[in-house]
């Protein structure tokens, strides 16, 4: 759109279907989105309206929520949702505090895709072999590259308490500042976009995928949670004596509850499996621990007034929103329901097949299906439309044939 016509307040308008766009550029049934799919209209959140310091042309991005023509927010709206359960906790006197740690991958570029991702080259002309986690070292030339990074983020601000080089090849994380719900979600989803575009102008590539090569940790967003009073800001989570509340029990019991229905949420893609099935520091379990990275839901070591738990199994490759969304209904949903985790687990262990999640795509699709509770807290259009779409792209995924398929299935008699 013009400026001009947006500071008019020129209405943007948008058909419904697109709220279900696969991410191959089809749809499913006009059923799921309204058989006439009419159109909704897309109104720009005032806060977040930003210049993109990274275009050589004046441009601005507004996010915007998707409501229906009639007013209300559109049931497939991921954003819609997110503030559907943050208004849920308002009404209890609770606010929801939440931080997000996204990893991701910098890679040079790829323009075969049957080719596997490369590091870029580093300053010595080598590219990099995974000796690099953790290090302060600049030798992989990306210095220019996460200068401009830092900038932007100022820029659309976009504040973050550390950035840091993981275990992959050419992998890092960031670590956003906790604050409101929506806001770290807003900010998330500006970052990621940024990255992408940013990489771009370096002449590099981001990749968000939960795991882009083999025998390599995957990337992961974890998204700590914590719950205030709305009034006082205490955290609701300790006593007075610095202890363990029950609302921190129900809120654990309500994860643990919801983590198998909510799987293809936090997971959604095909290769989030791939991430999922190599373990470590990647738990596809619903078992809680106190700071043990083993654990679905870790509780890190802090301060009481900092206490909060850690959701582990949303991949770098979720929807911020949704991802938020389904982590906080399924605690609230525990709150609601007085719901008791099981006991902590440490050290080694076995995950119990009641902890156990899917660990396909179209096993956790199939558990959403038919889940109760996320009808109940998203809405049958939104479940069965989600359903809908992601069906699409893991029908598209098994229309090919992989290299590891032919490499060795072709000469087995």
């Amino acid at each position: 759109m013009t400026a001009e016509g947006f500071l008019e307040g020129r209405r943007l308008q948008m058909a419904r279907g697109v709220l279900l766009q696969c991410i191959m550029g089809g749809y499913p049934a006009a059923r799921f989105y309204g058989s006439d799919d009419g159109d909704l209209a897309l109104n720009a959140d005032p806060q977040q309206i930003h210049r993109l310091p990274w275009s050589s042309q004046p441009r601005a991005l507004a996010i915007c929520d998707a409501d229906e023509l009639s007013g209300e927010s559109s049931r497939l709206s991921t954003r819609g949702q997110l503030k559907e359960v943050i208004a849920r906790y308002a009404a209890r006197g609770l606010a929801p505090v939440v931080a997000t740690e996204l990893e991701f991958f910098v890679f040079a570029p790829n323009t075969d895709p049957t080719q596997p991702f490369q590091p870029p080259l580093g300053l010595d002309g080598r590219r990099e072999d995974g000796h690099s986690a953790f290090s302060v070292s600049s030798n992989n030339g990306l210095r220019p590259f996460f200068s401009e990074v830092y900038a932007c983020m100022a820029a659309l601000g976009l504040p973050r308490d550390t950035f840091m080089h993981e275990m992959g090849v050419s992998q890092f994380e960031i670590n956003l500042l906790h604050g409101d719900p929506l806001l770290l979600a807003d900010q998330t989803f500006l970052f990621k976009h940024l990255l992408k575009e940013v990489a771009l102008k370096h002449g590099l590539t981001v990749v968000c995928m939960a795991k882009p090569l083999a025998h390599t940790p995957g990337s992961s967003m974890h998204i700590h949670q914590s719950l205030v009073e709305s009034a006082s800001g205490r955290n609701v989570f300790s006593d007075e004596a610095g202890e363990p509340t029950a609302m921190f029990r129900h809120f654990i019991g309500g994860l643990q509850a919801g983590m198998a229905d909510f799987t293809a949420l936090f997971a959604p893609n095909v290769n989030s499996y791939q991430r999922l099935c190599h373990p470590y520091a990647s738990p596809n379990n619903a078992c809680w621990s106190h700071d043990n990275r083993a654990a679905g839901l870790r509780i890190p070591a802090s301060s009481p007034v900092a206490r909060r738990v850690e959701n582990r199994l949303p991949g770098a490759d979720a929807n911020p929103y949704l991802a938020i969304a389904a982590s906080l209904a399924a605690g609230l949903h525990g709150i609601e329901n007085e719901l008791e985790p099981t006991p902590a687990i440490q050290g080694e262990f076995a995950v119990p097949d009641s902890l156990s999640l899917p660990c396909t795509l179209h096993a956790a699709l199939e558990r959403l299906k038919r889940s109760q509770l996320a009808k109940e807290l998203f809405g049958n259009e939104f479940v069965e439309g989600y359903v809908a779409s992601k069906t699409m792209e893991l029908t598209s995924f098994f229309d090919e044939i992989t290299p590891w398929e032919r490499r060795v299935l072709a000469a087995q008699a």
